[in-house]
């Protein structure tokens, strides 16, 4: 397990759309990085590539697995109704240091443009989604994301930095914050679905990736 979590984690730091290259992993390298034999880095490429992060091409190596554009607007729109579920519990079941620890995120980038701080808000940034999907309290929805999160991240990542969809991105997430804060479920429902089914709108018209 020490070799899968650690190639997991690996992966789900890539920039994998940010790049037009494939991103290859090389066995022998990852070896010496994680100091074990060549064994338990095959077992945990055989249930990466079970699970749908990797693919193994004869000949070639293994690929972290790029989504077609397609693909990715579907994944989104099934993050947004979980999301947006989460949203709604988190409302009701979350408690008040949860909640102000959403706003807590942004503190530093209310007083200087966040254009200047794009690699630290974009941080920011996926760790308020997974903190609304972990306050709704449902375990299964918590399961459900994890294996989206890889694909959620990188696309996050690279769109937060296109056009002005960065002051587009805060205002909504404290608007949010607002409604968890106001303990209003159908607001705080709402405006999660509204915020990430926008982003399958910026996607739909900015978005580069694998056909």
């Amino acid at each position: 397990m020490l070799a899968y979590d650690a190639l997991k984690r690996a992966i789900t730091q890539m920039d994998i759309y940010g790049a037009t290259t494939e991103f290859r992993l090389d066995e022998r390298q990852l070896s010496e990085t994680l100091g074990v034999s060549r064994t338990p880095i095959r077992e945990a490429m055989t249930v990466l590539e079970q699970e749908g992060f990797v693919r193994s091409v004869p000949r070639r190596g293994i690929f972290v697995v790029r989504k077609t554009k397609r693909e990715i607007l579907d994944l989104i729109v099934v993050w947004a109704a979980l999301e947006a579920m989460a949203a709604r519990l988190a409302a009701t079941h979350a408690s008040d240091h949860e909640i102000a620890s959403l706003r807590r995120l942004f503190h530093e980038f209310e007083a200087q443009p966040l254009a200047n701080h794009m690699n630290e808000y974009s941080e920011a940034n996926i760790a308020f989604h997974q903190a609304v999907i972990r306050m709704g309290g449902c375990r299964l929805i918590v399961d459900m994301t994890e294996n989206l999160f890889l694909h959620m991240r990188a696309i996050r990542a690279i769109s937060v930095r296109q056009e002005n969809r960065h002051e587009i991105s805060m205002r909504e997430h404290m608007a949010i914050i607002d409604a968890l804060e106001k303990r209003d479920p159908d607001l705080a429902e709402r405006l999660v679905r509204e915020h990430t089914m926008g982003l399958a709108a910026h996607v739909e018209r900015h978005g580069v990736f694998p056909e």
